[in-house]
C-alpha cells in the first residue's frame, strides 16, 4: 500500500462510519449497509484508482437510492 491508498481509505472509512451511525439510528438499511462496506473495502483493494471509484459510487448510493 502507498500513502494515497491509506489516505483515501481513511477518508472513505470515515464516511462509512458516518453512514453506519446514521443508518443505525434512523433504522435505514441502505446507509447502514453502504457504511459497513465503506469501512471494510479499503482493506481488500490495493489499486488506488479502483479504491476511489468504488468509494465515490458507494458514497453516492444512499443519496440516490432512498427507500
Amino acid at each position: 500500500m502507498n500513502t494515497s491508498s491509506l489516505l483515501w481509505g481513511l477518508l472513505f472509512g470515515s464516511f462509512g462510519l458516518g453512514f453506519f451511525v446514521y443508518g443505525r439510528k434512523q433504522k435505514a438499511i441502505i446507509p447502514l449497509v453502504c457504511g459497513l462496506i465503506l469501512m471494510v473495502y479499503p482493506y481488500f483493494i490495493s489499486n488506488t484508482i479502483i479504491l476511489v471509484i468504488l468509494g465515490v459510487v458507494l458514497t453516492g448510493i444512499p443519496y440516490f437510492i432512498r427507500i
